[in-house]
């Protein structure tokens, strides 16, 4: 069997993370140009949702036709996707990428609400089948479907097992497991 690494660059979405790190479109197409130049394989382009300008700025990378993959970030909810797809649809070849906070830490931070469940074992099953359906809608746009279970560092193993397997058998084809 011949193995490849393949490189997942984030720089024009997680590295606009960092305090006064913002780029206009130009400048992130600039940078996606150099990453395709670079052999980048996997362009993680934005947050398409997020603001006219990201959507604008993924589009146009999208529209650069290259070699590379060019992903979209998109929480589980239908409108991220949709507005993924959307941005991404005239390239040759994208990715989806979706994510959901999978550690109690996050849990009960960012799904106060009681419509996600009362109990944290409620939650859990909640957001496991948020991830699951976000897999599944995002595999009606395309083939290529990542889910990241957001700080995984900090999720309980058990949970963590389940919720990859789960979106695994919704047809995720790639499943990122970061520390945050």
């Amino acid at each position: 069997m011949k193995e490849k690494i393949i490189v997942f660059d984030t720089t024009l979405r997680d590295g606009e993370q960092a305090p006064g790190a913002s780029l206009n479109v130009q400048e992130k197409v600039e940078v996606a140009k150099q990453l395709i130049r670079l052999n980048v394989d996997v362009i993680e382009a934005g947050f398409p949702v997020s603001s006219q300008a990201q959507f604008y700025a993924v589009q146009r990378i999208a529209d650069l036709n290259e070699s590379a993959i060019i992903a979209g970030l998109a929480r589980t909810v239908d409108g991220d996707i949709k507005a993924a797809n959307d941005s991404l649809k005239n390239s040759k070849r994208f990715r989806i990428h979706t994510f959901a906070g999978t550690s109690d830490i996050h849990i009960l931070g960012k799904f106060t609400s009681n419509r996600y469940g009362k109990s944290l074992d409620d939650k859990r099953k909640t957001i496991l089948k948020m991830s699951c359906d976000a897999v599944a809608y995002a595999k009606t746009f395309t083939d290529d479907v990542e889910f990241s279970a957001e700080d995984a560092g900090r999720t309980d193993i058990g949970y963590l097992i389940d919720i990859i397997e789960a979106v695994i058998a919704a047809g995720a084809t790639t499943v990122n497991i970061p520390d945050t």
